[in-house]
């Protein structure tokens, strides 16, 4: 019995010995990290100041021109394409005919509306002839003479129905895609080309609000296009009544472009406002937490970030004009903001 206790009693100890060494460990263990936590509870940020400068009032905003006007050319009835007169590339004007279906059924059925509007007025003949002997009385006659302005009727339906046939183009411009080639049966509506008018073109760019607040219906703006040397005279044609989801307000400037130099999806860069340069108070724009219109940025107060709410002007690029909600040499954190929340301790980097 003693020699199967003594083994057990001895296990025992051991056990014990084990289980108080780990739970000293982890209490020490626990109270390095306490101590490492404590020294490291600052959050490294990058700061700039809050200055005047003298910034060009000029503002610069990109966009893409679009055509002026631009249409797909589909026939109004369905068939075979039969015809077709014109190539991409080609020159159209209005009204011009660009192709045509085969129309033996709306043939047929014109050539019977014909026939029976001679018919009809054939039979009006001999109606108004024995109306004057008394063979027929008046209500026969007029009978005849509706008869003859419903076969009228159906002939100019008849005409209406062949003349749909012929594909005509609803403005002038270039043939810029063909969708059908002859021999293709196509349903009433579907696109058969493409007609693109770069007589003149629109620059399509979007501003925000601080920009869109200023402009206006028929405004001059020197547009720069990135494929031509030097500018060019817009006429603001259109500014959205409603912004995006990106808070953004787009704005179309007409530009003539009589020698279709410029191209629908080429890029430029509309120049609002002055040349001049200006004295105002200014933060980097890598300063705002999120975009620029949630007008929040961090100022580091007493070693603390603190979440301020600014009112931001004009957008510079790299820089945004401050209206109000900062003073000259506060310290804004430009990076870093993702870690802090208002309040947080902050470590400045050299």
């Amino acid at each position: 019995m003693k020699k199967i206790i003594t083994p057990l009693l001895i296990f025992l100890a051991v056990v014990a010995g084990i289980y108080f060494i780990l739970t000293n460990n982890k209490k020490k263990n626990a109270e390095q990290v306490k101590i490492v936590s404590a020294k490291n509870v600052k959050v490294s940020v990058n700061t700039a100041v809050v200055q005047r400068e003298s910034v060009n009032s000029q503002v610069q905003v990109n966009g893409t021109f679009v055509p002026e006007k631009q249409a797909m050319i589909a026939a109004e009835t369905g068939g075979q394409i039969i015809s077709l007169f014109v190539n991409v590339g080609s020159y159209v004007s209005p009204g011009q005919v660009v192709a045509r279906l085969k129309g033996d059924k709306q043939d047929v059925g014109l050539s019977n509306a014909q026939a029976n509007l001679d018919n009809a007025r054939l039979a009006l003949s001999r109606f108004e002839a024995a109306y004057k002997s008394g063979g027929v009385t008046a209500l026969q006659l007029d009978q005849a003479r509706l008869a003859v302005k419903n076969a009228n009727s159906q002939v100019k339906s008849a005409q209406l129905t062949s003349g749909d046939t012929t594909v005509r183009a609803k403005i002038g411009g270039i043939v810029n895609k063909k969708l059908a080639e002859v021999g293709t049966v196509v349903a009433p509506g579907t696109p058969i080309l493409e007609v693109v008018n770069i007589n003149s073109v629109k620059l399509r760019v979007e501003a925000d609000e601080s920009l869109v607040s200023k402009l206006s219906i028929g405004n001059i703006v020197t547009v720069k296009p990135a494929v031509m040397e030097g500018t060019v005279d817009g006429r603001i044609t259109f500014i959205a009544p409603a912004a995006t989801g990106a808070l953004k307000f787009p704005v179309e400037i007409s530009i003539s472009n009589t020698n279709n130099q410029l191209r629908a999806g080429m890029f430029g860069t509309a120049l609002f406002g002055g040349s001049g340069n200006f004295e105002m108070l200014v933060a980097p724009r890598s300063a705002f937490v999120g975009s620029i219109s949630e007008n929040k940025v961090y100022v580091v107060q007493n070693g603390v970030a603190k979440l301020v709410t600014v009112q931001s002007g004009r957008n510079f690029g790299d820089k945004v004009e401050i209206i109000s909600g900062l003073n000259e040499g506060d310290p804004v954190i430009t990076s870093g903001q993702i870690n802090l929340v208002d309040g947080t301790a902050v470590e400045i980097l050299k």
